[in-house]
């Protein structure tokens, strides 16, 4: 695999803005993201320059990509910083200071190439690499109908803990769906 995993630069905005509306537009879209290709694509301009900016300086997020030697991005993940104290952003409230990825995305044509593994390693291991705060755990959290992204948590490490939230947004009468957390613990 000649693919380097990096964080983004805030410059690179353009390119983020365009992995997310590929990723967004993904037959595996409506199970991985809490979002959709409508609502990004209407989001202007400032807001991706914001959103990169925040993902390339922030100590609590930072997303990285994997670059081809032509200097495609194929792959991205982000990983958010929780704290007890944080307001909820998914799920209950952090009970210890924990990371949580979020935005995994690997082009089709780049899957199976360990571009996914190699995505995950550097942003655990940026994540234990934290010393303020320390982080005693890293979360993601997997819909219920997603057994191929489950299979490949599952394989890295993480375990699924119990804990699991509403998908927001069903209808009256739809069948309520959920999204599972998987966690790996520091060692």
């Amino acid at each position: 695999m000649d693919y380097v995993m990096r964080s983004v630069r805030a410059e690179e905005w353009p390119l983020a803005r365009q992995l997310r509306l590929d990723a967004l537009q993904d037959p595996a879209a409506p199970v991985a993201f809490l979002d959709s290709y409508e609502a990004a694509v209407a989001r202007p301009d400032a807001f991706w320059q914001d959103r990169t900016a925040a993902a390339a300086e922030g100590r609590d997020v930072r997303q990285f990509v994997a670059e081809s030697p032509e200097g495609e991005w194929v792959g991205t993940v982000t990983v958010l910083i929780e704290r007890p104290e944080d307001d909820v952003r998914f799920g209950e409230p952090a009970a210890v200071d924990q990371g949580h990825l979020v935005g995994v995305f690997v082009r089709p044509e780049a899957r199976g190439a360990g571009v996914a593994d190699a995505l995950f390693r550097v942003a655990v291991d940026w994540a234990w690499s934290l010393s303020a705060p320390r982080l005693e755990r890293v979360r993601l959290y997997v819909h219920e109908d997603n057994p191929r992204a489950a299979a490949f948590y599952r394989r890295f490490g993480f375990v699924p803990s119990g804990q699991r939230m509403p998908v927001p947004g069903p209808g009256p009468g739809e069948r309520r769906e959920w999204e599972l957390e998987y966690v790996i613990e520091r060692r």
